[in-house]
């Protein structure tokens, strides 16, 4: 099994940035305690408000789908619907 780090990053509309900064929240400590989860942190961008940025490590890339079927994961997306300017993800494996 290969590690796979996760850098999601959400950009906020703004006038939506307490919705969005809030919502997140809820997900780390139920995450964390996922099977498979290494890492599960939530990052605010200091020049940028509306930038949100989840740093996450998986022990494999099919222990982190599972994770993406999750009813809380489920229910983050539908509390941020419309809410959220821009959504970027990048899928990545550590080389050195």
């Amino acid at each position: 099994m290969t590690q796979l780090t996760i850098d999601a990053n959400i950009h906020a509309n703004p006038v939506q940035i307490d919705l969005v900064k809030v919502e997140p929240k809820k997900l780390v400590s139920i995450t964390r305690a996922e099977k498979g989860c290494l890492q599960y942190d939530l990052h605010r961008d200091n020049s940028n408000p509306v930038h949100f940025m989840f740093f996450e490590n998986w022990e494999s890339c099919e222990l982190r789908q599972t994770h993406m079927g999750a009813s809380h994961l489920a229910a983050y997306m539908k509390a941020i619907y419309g809410a959220v300017a821009q959504f970027i993800l990048n899928e990545m494996t550590q080389i050195l």
